[in-house]
């Protein structure tokens, strides 16, 4: 069993919405959970609770334009600011569970908002957790990448990709979950938030040399949304000499909440706790 809390932070934009899932007992480590594009950290309460369990206090808060977070219609604003928020969200966990070790644990584009956060420039913690990194895109013909940038300065708001949701996993009741969800944006994503994954993904593969934080890299072998080569490309450039990459053949972009799901935990949960000294 594991107890909750939730609350909000001032940031870039406007209020941040927070919520935290803790153990009943003894705090190993902190985790902040950094969820994806379009959705918001409620769709993890079974990641949290299972982290909890397992000793960890894991804090998730929703984007800026997602979710109960200032803002609207997946508009994320700046990678910056997110990565920002990440660092945030990092100081309030630490300051209720001081001198315990941090973890990042980031899914889709929060797995790229993680690895932004972590090549800009050195972050103190003690690793880090990404699931379906998009950095490999091939989302958008040339002329729409080129029009992308145009297009988030002067129409940021403007939907330009629609996100299919029968990707994202192979189980049924969690597509109709996602689709039936009031805080889940079904529209399309807007040219600033599309921009700024682009934007991103460049950079991250362009400095994987200043990547040295100790890193897990999870992917699923039939992820559409997030091409798994991305997997492949960290492999090679990150300069973390503590690098576990773990594909999952035959699995969607959500690796949390496909059938298998209880064994992608299991990876998870073994890995921080070989980082904590925890067995």
């Amino acid at each position: 069993m594991t107890t909750g809390d939730t609350g909000e932070f001032d940031a870039r934009g406007g209020q941040v919405f927070w919520r935290a899932w803790l153990p009943e007992g003894p705090v190993r480590a902190v985790v902040v959970l950094v969820h994806g594009v379009a959705e918001h950290s409620g769709r993890y309460d079974h990641v949290g609770k299972r982290l909890a369990d397992s000793g960890f206090a894991v804090y998730a808060f929703d984007h800026i334009g997602h979710g109960r977070s200032a803002g609207g219609s997946a508009n994320i604003e700046s990678l910056d600011a997110a990565a920002d928020n990440v660092n945030t969200m990092l100081a309030i966990a630490s300051a209720k569970h001081p001198d315990l070790p941090r973890f990042i644990l980031g899914h889709s584009m929060g797995s790229l908002i993680t690895l932004y956060l972590a090549t800009r420039a050195p972050v103190d913690v003690t690793g880090i957790a990404v699931s379906a990194p998009p950095v490999v895109l091939e989302a958008g013909n040339p002329i729409q990448r080129l029009l992308a940038p145009v297009l988030s300065r002067w129409a940021p708001g403007l939907g330009v990709l629609q996100l299919d949701s029968a990707m994202i996993s192979r189980d049924p009741e969690v597509i109709r979950a996602y689709d039936s969800d009031p805080l889940v944006h079904r529209g399309k994503l807007p040219a600033r938030t599309a921009t700024e994954i682009l934007r991103g993904a460049e950079f991250v593969l362009g400095h994987l040399d200043a990547l040295r934080v100790p890193t897990l890299v999870m992917h699923g072998g039939d992820d559409a949304l997030a091409i798994p080569t991305g997997a492949d490309r960290i492999e090679a450039g990150a300069a973390a000499t503590d690098l576990t990459v773990l594909r999952y053949p035959g699995l969607y972009h959500e690796i949390f909440n496909e059938p298998e799901q209880q064994r992608v935990l299991d990876d998870l949960v073994r890995w921080l706790e070989e980082h904590t000294g925890a067995q």
